[in-house]
């Protein structure tokens, strides 16, 4: 699956470069839906990369600097940060572990199981959607959107 997180590591990387030539007050304009801006939309989709990479991991890792995170720069190398871990936790996955559980306990106090190879399925996809938003808020400005084609993208 390490394949499709390439896939969307390099999308989010266009998505970065897109961002650069934007107007500072665009990046950050309240917008319908998602996480209410393209850029605490990025944000949101690498704080839950971190978030669920840790419930799979020995010794969960902060971002120290995760509430300094102002500008696009500082996203791109908390974005880098985390795809590392992302790197490193799926270099070990051998047979089996898809198959073994994390127990999450959410805010209502509900339990829930989930297999590690959910877990991987819901982060790649939920960064597909997310970008998704970034895309409809890209023709809402007017701007021609990142183009997410998996077909013809070169990501190994």
């Amino acid at each position: 699956m390490i394949d499709l997180f390439l896939y969307n590591w390099q999308v989010r990387d266009d998505w970065f470069k897109w961002c650069k030539s934007l107007p500072e007050e665009e990046l950050h304009a309240e917008r319908t839906g998602g996480m209410r801006s393209l850029f605490q939309n990025l944000v949101h989709i690498i704080d839950c990369e971190l978030l669920w990479i840790n419930y799979l991991v020995k010794d969960p890792v902060t971002y120290e600097q995760r509430e300094m995170i102002r500008t696009l720069d500082d996203l791109i190398v908390y974005s880098d940060f985390t795809k590392d871990l992302t790197q490193r936790t799926l270099s070990t996955w051998n047979d089996g572990i898809e198959n073994k559980s994390i127990q999450i306990t959410s805010s209502n106090g509900k339990v829930h199981s989930f297999t590690y190879e959910k877990v991987i399925k819901h982060l790649i996809t939920h960064e597909v959607h997310h970008i998704g938003q970034c895309s409809v808020w890209a023709r809402e400005i007017g701007r021609k959107p990142v183009s997410p084609d998996l077909i013809v993208r070169d990501y190994k």
